[in-house]
């Protein structure tokens, strides 16, 4: 190892870095700067991947936490021959392969999308368990290392407090986590906030901490080192490092470790750029350039990788002759092939609650789906996921044959680390909680739907029947703000998340069938705690009518005339309405049923389908025990939807039931009242 090149090679990446920022005239160039060190370290010497094909599944990730030091990363990646010096001028620009934060790319380095802060780091938690999970499914053969970085931003974040902990509970000791400790943040020194013992913190979560001094790459490579030889625990690098290092003003004095460079470009922060470009030894007036020495470091470990990956890929072509039956077993999960399920055959009882049904598909899933882990938040016997842990058992620390995660009480930390496990590929996830607690999820789910992650989220206790657990168990608004993800297009212009709430038993087990087709977004079940009645069937298969869910809406009930009034529901409240369509008959009005687990998915349909299901010229009555709005666009303008637009209350709930007029008789006279009809006085009834 040659000091002084592993030096020159830092300072190229700060050279490149403050140019990307200075170029974009917008940015974060001084954590850039002071994590240079390491991440040159790291990829010079450290870091394994195939320099052929980079998404192989042996590689080592790295999970960038900051996303706003992306100059930093792409600056590495330029320098492994990943991107172009062209494409960093690009940084910030539209169309640019190069956004302000990274964004999911693993062909081009990038593992994960970065940017909120405390969520990279606990995707690499995820990543580490998906990976022990292979690795004691199919041997040694297909390890690797994780690699996360951190900053003093990212570590104050509430996540990292799950993240830490989970990790040094399971002991994921193919976890290293770098520190990135320059003690300044966006607005402030760190010490005008926090005093934490993070050694301390992270001990006391059995993880093995290493103290350096990150701007020293040989203090950096013997902790790597070290790191990589731990065999119980993870490892935090906790590296002090200097906020702009090598930053000047314009007669040479230092402006390191200065708050102004972390979001503004060097010439704006106090320090001056052509001088400090110089002072790291670069020109001022052409800054794009990688050093001979370093262009010579990086090619002479790209040759080295090549070799290091001929050893691995032969030992796992060996494995596969002597295992070829599990060799096809990966394969399939590499591919992303989901088992051939007959959902039909899926047995389930009477008359259940939802959550009682997707327990059943659980159980199957865990079965035949062997990539799959779930998990949740402490909730699993009510959620019912633990239908799928009393298959396949529960991780322990240093036992990964398993399937189910205990999160503990940590929703926010459990989505974050099951986008690790998807983003870990070959893998498929899952995890659950009460709907109330889907707002505690929200910067995970978006992650997800960003990055196009299938993670299926299971949310049960969907509405104000929770009953006696009171208004701050009781979602109402829940549903409203989940479905604005479908409103959402992805960067391949589908709907960014696919939201279903099933009505009945056969209903759930078809949308968990969509759940688990659906590969490239992520899909919310939203499930009751209570029981509800199965809806009656039209075809003598309740399993086939419920097949209409596939196109996010279809007929439950239609009349044998011309319908009088259409009333469209989705989850516990259709099989109320097939009552009140009941109780209308007997008057004489003739009521077609709809059920629509996904408003979305059914407006997607053509406009033929929409209309033979709600014709536009039939008044059409809408019910949800959520915001009316979630309903209204299907009904238009001149129909009617009754929601609730208040806060829950504790009580049994069929009283709530009662109370709120989601009893067949409320239901009924809300509908004649919109339809007109005036009740027959008292003594002619």
């Amino acid at each position: 190892m040659d000091k002084k090149i592993l030096d020159s090679a830092a300072d190229n990446i700060r050279v490149l870095s403050a140019a990307m920022v200075e170029q974009a005239r917008s940015g974060h160039p001084g954590g850039a700067m002071g994590g240079a060190d390491f991440i040159n370290v790291l990829y010079s010497q450290f870091l394994v991947a195939d320099p052929d094909d980079h998404t192989w599944l042996s590689r080592d990730r790295f999970f960038l936490d900051p996303g706003h030091m992306s100059p930093m990363l792409y600056s590495v990646l330029a320098l492994c021959g990943l991107y172009t010096l062209d494409e960093l001028k690009q940084f910030r620009q539209w169309g640019s392969v190069t956004p302000g934060h990274p964004e999911l790319n693993p062909s081009r380095g990038i593992d994960n999308t970065s940017g909120p802060l405390g969520q990279g780091h606990t995707m690499a938690v995820g990543c580490a368990l998906a990976e022990r999970f292979l690795v004691a499914k199919f041997g040694e053969s297909w390890a690797h290392k994780t690699y996360a970085f951190i900053s003093d931003g990212g570590i104050q974040e509430e996540i990292s407090q799950g993240a830490g902990r989970l990790a040094g509970f399971l002991g994921l000791s193919n976890l290293i986590m770098f520190f990135d400790s320059n003690k300044v943040q966006l607005s402030t020194d760190v010490d005008a906030v926090d005093t934490e013992d993070y050694a301390a913190k992270y001990r006391a979560w059995n993880w093995n901490v290493i103290e350096v001094d990150g701007t020293d790459p040989v203090a950096i490579a013997e902790a790597l080192t070290a790191a990589n030889a731990e065999t119980r625990r993870p490892t935090i690098i906790i590296g002090n490092t200097i906020m702009g290092r090598g930053c000047v003003t314009a007669d040479g004095s230092s402006f390191e470790g200065q708050c102004s460079t972390h979001g503004q470009p060097l010439s704006k922060s106090g320090a001056d750029y052509p001088a400090t470009v110089r002072n790291l030894g670069g020109d001022p007036e052409n800054p794009w350039v990688i050093r001979q020495e370093v262009e010579a470091l990086y090619a002479a470990r790209k040759e080295e990788l090549r070799k290091i990956v001929a050893v691995r890929r032969a030992a796992q072509k060996e494995w596969a002759e002597a295992n070829p039956e599990l060799a096809r077993e990966l394969q399939g999960f590499i591919n992303n092939e989901i088992p051939d399920i007959d959902y039909r055959k899926i047995v389930y009882k009477n008359n259940v609650a939802t959550r009682t049904a997707s327990a059943a598909v659980l159980t199957e899933l865990a079965k035949q789906v062997k990539n799959m882990i779930v998990s949740s938040a402490d909730l699993a016997n009510s959620d019912k996921t633990e239908a799928f842990l009393k298959v396949t058992g529960a991780f322990e620390p240093g036992k990964f044959d398993r399937g189910f995660l205990h999160a503990g009480v940590a929703e926010l930390t459990m989505a974050s680390v099951i986008n690790g496990v998807l983003l870990h590929g070959a893998m498929q996830g899952a995890c659950g909680t009460f709907f109330v607690f889907s707002d505690y999820m929200k910067p995970a789910i978006r992650m997800a739907a960003l990055m196009q992650l299938p993670v299926k989220y299971v949310w049960t206790h969907d509405a104000f029947r929770v009953g006696e657990d009171g208004p701050t168990h009781e979602p109402v608004e829940q549903e409203a703000q989940i479905r604005l993800m479908e409103q959402i297009r992805n960067f391949n212009g589908k709907r960014s998340m696919l939201v279903l709430r099933p009505a009945d038993s056969a209903e759930t087990v078809v949308c968990w069938k969509m759940a688990m087709e659906n590969l490239d977004s992520p899909t919310g079940l939203i499930l009751s705690r209570q029981d509800v009645i199965d809806l009656p069937t039209t075809s003598g298969s309740r399993y086939d009518d419920a097949l209409g869910a596939m196109k996010g809406g279809y007929v439950v009930i239609n009349p044998s005339q011309r319908p009088d009034v259409v009333l469209v529901g989705n989850g516990s409240e259709v099989g109320l309405l097939c009552e009140v369509a009941v109780l209308l008959e007997a008057e004489g009005v003739n009521a077609r049923v709809v059920s629509v687990p996904s408003p979305a998915l059914f407006m997607d349909q053509s406009e033929d389908y929409r209309l033979s299901v709600i014709p536009g010229d039939i008044p059409t009555y809408g019910l949800t025990a959520g915001l009316p709005c979630v309903l209204q666009p299907l009904v238009g303008c001149n129909g009617k939807v009754q929601g609730l637009e208040r806060f829950g209350a504790s009580a049994p709930y069929k009283v709530l039931d009662e109370k709120f007029g989601y009893t067949a008789q409320a239901v009924l006279d809300n509908v004649k009242d919109f339809l007109g009809i005036v009740p027959l006085p008292d003594h002619q009834m």
